[in-house]
């Protein structure tokens, strides 16, 4: 069965571009060219994921991400241009799956896709999470790379699990903060969670200055990727 995409974007040029891309690899595809059109087909299609542009002729591409999240937990990923930093957080921190900044190639926008459809899937609480050498049981709060386990303070712990069980992701600041720290004292201070990534990063590793698995998203986030997919 293929799969539904829906892409709400007013410029045509990208709704073209991205029309050749996803039709290549099989999906069907539909089309909206403002945000009230993009919410009514959402709801009317029941699309398997949805491209919204983040900047709409009618209304916020974040108000959109709202309304459609009242009603369903489609993968959302948001297309965004390079100095859009505060909105990609904003939609990131509203319930948007990922985003892709214009302009992008295929391979990235397809991977973005297909980790956001992979999440949904296996929302159901894992109780182990693998990514790449990386394996954590989060029943027993067990973390082991290449078989060796590794030992975590209870903040460092609760950071890796929200990366792995968001990997391929991006986690805002505001998210990270929020489930490692719990206190609203933290959740506003950037300083704490740099040092505890870094913490993290020498733990798990082979190189923390050159890192393959926690991967800095400036001025939004950290992303958990398999070394090898990294992009």
């Amino acid at each position: 069965m293929s799969v539904a995409a829906l892409i709400i974007d007013d410029e045509v040029a990208i709704r073209q571009l991205l029309r050749v891309m996803l039709h290549d690899f099989g999906y069907m595809i539909y089309e909206a060219g403002t945000g009230q059109e993009g919410i009514t087909m959402a709801s009317a299609l029941h699309p398997d994921v949805i491209l919204l542009d983040i900047g709409l002729p009618d209304m916020k591409g974040t108000d959109v991400l709202q309304q459609i999240r009242q009603t369903s937990a489609v993968p959302i990923i948001m297309l965004t241009v390079h100095d859009d930093q505060h909105q990609k957080v904003l939609a990131l921190d509203q319930g948007a799956d990922d985003y892709v900044t214009k302009p992008f190639g295929e391979q990235e926008l397809m991977a973005r896709i297909r980790v956001a459809l992979r999440h949904r899937q296996v929302m159901s609480a894992p109780t182990v999470v693998r990514v790449g050498d990386l394996v954590l049981d989060l029943v027993q709060h067990r973390v082991e790379r290449t078989g060796t386990v590794i030992h975590l303070t209870p903040i460092e712990y609760e950071l890796l699990r929200v990366l792995a069980i968001n990997a391929g992701r991006v986690v805002t600041h505001t998210q990270l903060l929020r489930e490692a720290w719990h206190e609203a004292t933290y959740q506003n201070d950037g300083h704490y969670l740099r040092i505890y990534i870094g913490h993290l990063r020498k733990k798990i590793e082979a190189d923390p200055t050159r890192p393959h698995y926690i991967i800095t998203e400036p001025g939004v986030g950290y992303r958990l990727m398999e070394p090898d997919t990294e992009g």
